[in-house]
């Protein structure tokens, strides 16, 4: 078995504890107050999840996430991106910092990722690339961390993939030139996380805020709450232990 050198950290749920579909709903929710007259709310909350939708759906490697939402928003919406684009960016400057409250962040996010790199591992934010890099850094500063504080954190802009697409770890891996049975993934999703165990990547699944849609289900190497996890990582432990 070789040795694990980079932990890959989900966001959602993992190290910021959250119930995800709850704080998406509530976030589409203030968008759509903050967007206001411009468009009816639940149209806009409609146009969306289909904009979403089309980013999870898409195999095509030579468009970001971002192209592809845009496209789709654009063609749903019948609206031109130079018109409504400038309204969510205020929204992410101006609105998105203040909606921690959605989430229950704690200290144990930033506790795993100081332990994590005290252990010697490369270290990079695995969360799902569907929201642009203002909400996924503005998320990592309710933890007091930083995109500097990682190799890498996956955000719409730069990938191509989503999860539970394969390709999504794919190109991480690639991103950090290190093979997928180098790589231990953390995270609370059975189906959007430990997917990653089919390419060779080790799996640690985070209880408190687990996710399972029932099916399919995935080779899960270790188990256990935050603290658990911890635990795991600072006494070498399970998927963390020295080959």
């Amino acid at each position: 078995m070789s040795q694990a050198t980079t932990v890959f950290f989900d966001l959602d749920g993992t190290l910021l504890e959250m119930h995800t579909d709850q704080f998406v709903e509530n976030y589409l929710k203030e968008l759509a107050k903050f967007v206001g007259d411009a468009f009816e709310s639940k149209q806009l909350i409609s146009w969306l999840w289909d904009s979403t939708k089309a980013m999870i759906i898409n195999k095509e490697a030579d468009k970001t996430n971002e192209q592809i939402f845009i496209e789709n928003f654009v063609k749903k919406s019948g609206t031109k991106k130079e018109d409504v684009w400038p309204i969510f960016e205020k929204f992410y400057v101006e609105l998105f910092p203040n909606l921690s409250h959605y989430t229950n962040p704690s200290p144990w996010g930033k506790k795993l990722v100081e332990a994590a790199k005290e252990a010697g591992y490369r270290i990079a934010v695995t969360t799902n690339p569907v929201f642009p890099k203002e909400a996924i850094y503005g998320r990592l500063a309710w933890l007091e961390l930083t995109p500097e504080d990682f190799e890498w954190v996956t955000v719409y802009e730069t990938s191509h993939f989503t999860k539970p697409n394969l390709e999504y770890y794919r190109e991480v891996c690639e991103r950090l030139q290190v093979a997928p049975e180098e790589c231990i993934m953390v995270g609370n999703h059975m189906q959007e996380d430990m997917v990653a165990s089919q390419l060779g990547v080790k799996t640690f699944l985070v209880t408190n805020y687990m996710e399972d849609r029932g099916e399919p289900t995935y080779q899960v190497d270790q188990r256990g709450t935050i603290e658990e996890l911890y635990q795991a990582i600072i006494n070498r432990q399970g998927v963390f232990a020295k080959a």
